[in-house]
């Protein structure tokens, strides 16, 4: 049975080679475990729902260059009309404000008239009486709009709306016994109650910055249209149809009145996206992030595994002698192999403790300074896991070499 007290005692003379493996193995860990757990984590929140069916969705941004406010009810009502004419339209609404737009109006919602300490913050939507079914948003209660009740307004001057449609998480944090609707709200501290006449099951917000992930899916939607905001025409195309429409919808409206903004730029620039497009630069960083994180890994494993490759080919050039000696003493191949096997996994298991203690330290630090969730102790078991294997299978190929060292040839010289 191979003995661990010579392994240790072989170590100590190799002092020098054992740290810097041993924390360099510490220093993957500590990073590569906390960077699997933030990758893991904007996974997760770059695959968070809408709430909204997402395919077959067009969103077009048109911003008047010369219009009154007057004139902009009835220039869009022609925008809409002319839009719901076209071949692979299913229907279109309008709205300032949509899920994971990018930027919008936040609200302050309260139960009672000028009471801070029952605020809750919502995105707030202004949509007309089609945006809901053009989302696929599934209202569970209540109703929809009226076209009666769509009113428009200019941002500067807007009026607290009589009835509004918010969504389930929103109406349970007003009133947590599930009896929202119908009930009176408060908004942006308005003295004057709007009354909740729909509930919609799932929604989220314009943001997904990480300010807004407590009110992510807190939505108020109210029927208005602003005048003095480039308004997003919300297009649900038939099946098959959306790449279509992406061209021959803003020409419509070009066609309809010409004087008018469409932006050509890109990302939430563009006057025209998809909604897969709205959604891959929503979380444009997140993806970032997460890719950047997994080449760090990567680099840092190669890097670990090749020095322990290394550090263990310059070993058994160095005790070849050594080996040939305990060959001709009886030592089998699988003996030599384990010796070095062993002497591996005795110096991982090293830098792994230390490892463990800056893996948590680091979490911490990003805790208090990014406001970042605790590592998990799973991710910790886990980078220790992969550590441990790589270290194992760095070690094979130079162990077999030294396995394969002849008895003779290591003795000639002795």
């Amino acid at each position: 049975m191979l003995q661990i007290t010579p392994i240790l005692a072989a170590l100590k003379r190799h002092k020098v080679g054992t740290l810097l493996i041993g924390l360099q193995i510490a220093l993957t860990l500590a990073i590569v475990c906390n960077a699997m757990f933030i990758i893991h984590q904007r996974l997760t929140h770059l695959n968070r729902p809408t709430g909204i069916v997402e395919n077959d969705l067009l969103t077009v941004r048109s911003e008047w260059t010369s219009a009154s406010d007057a004139a902009v009810g009835a220039l869009s009502r022609t925008d809409l009309q002319s839009l719901r004419q076209l071949p692979g339209v299913a229907d279109v609404g309008m709205s300032y404000g949509y899920p994971l737009r990018g930027g919008g109006w936040n609200s302050s919602v309260n139960i009672k008239p000028d009471d801070p300490s029952e605020t809750n913050i919502s995105s707030r939507f202004f949509a007309d009486d089609h945006v809901l079914p053009v989302l696929g948003a599934q209202l569970i209660a209540g109703r929809n709009f009226r076209p009666d009740e769509v009113r428009v307004e200019n941002s500067k001057t807007v009026t607290t709306p009589s009835v509004v449609i918010i969504s389930k998480t929103l109406a349970d944090q007003v009133y947590p016994d599930g009896s929202a609707l119908g009930k009176p709200i408060y908004l942006g501290g308005s003295a004057q109650p709007t009354t909740v006449i729909g509930i919609v099951r799932y929604i989220s917000g314009f943001s997904t910055s990480s300010w807004a992930d407590a009110s992510y899916s807190s939505v108020l939607i109210e029927p208005a249209l602003l005048t003095d905001k480039a308004n997003a025409y919300m297009i649900r195309a038939q099946p098959g149809q959306l790449d279509a429409l992406i061209k021959a919808a803003p020409a419509a409206l070009f066609k309809t009145n010409r004087l008018r903004i469409i932006p050509d730029g890109e990302g939430e620039e563009a006057g025209v996206r998809t909604f897969a497009e709205v959604r891959a630069e929503a979380y444009k960083s997140d993806r970032g992030l997460a890719i950047m994180m997994v080449t760090i890994c990567i680099v840092l494993l190669t890097i670990t595994a090749a020095g322990i490759v290394g550090l263990t080919s310059f070993w058994v050039a160095q005790r070849r002698k050594q080996i040939g000696v305990r060959r001709a003493l009886g030592a089998t191949r699988n003996d030599i192999l384990s010796y070095f096997l062993t002497e591996n996994f005795l110096i991982s298991v090293g830098g792994l403790v230390v490892g463990g203690l800056l893996a948590i330290s680091l979490s911490q630090w990003l805790v208090t300074h990014f406001e970042m969730q605790r590592l998990s102790a799973v991710y910790l078991l886990l980078g220790a896991i992969v550590l441990l294997v790589l270290g194992q299978l760095a070690t094979l190929a130079p162990a077999l070499r030294a396995s394969r060292v002849s008895p003779v040839e290591a003795t000639r010289s002795v």
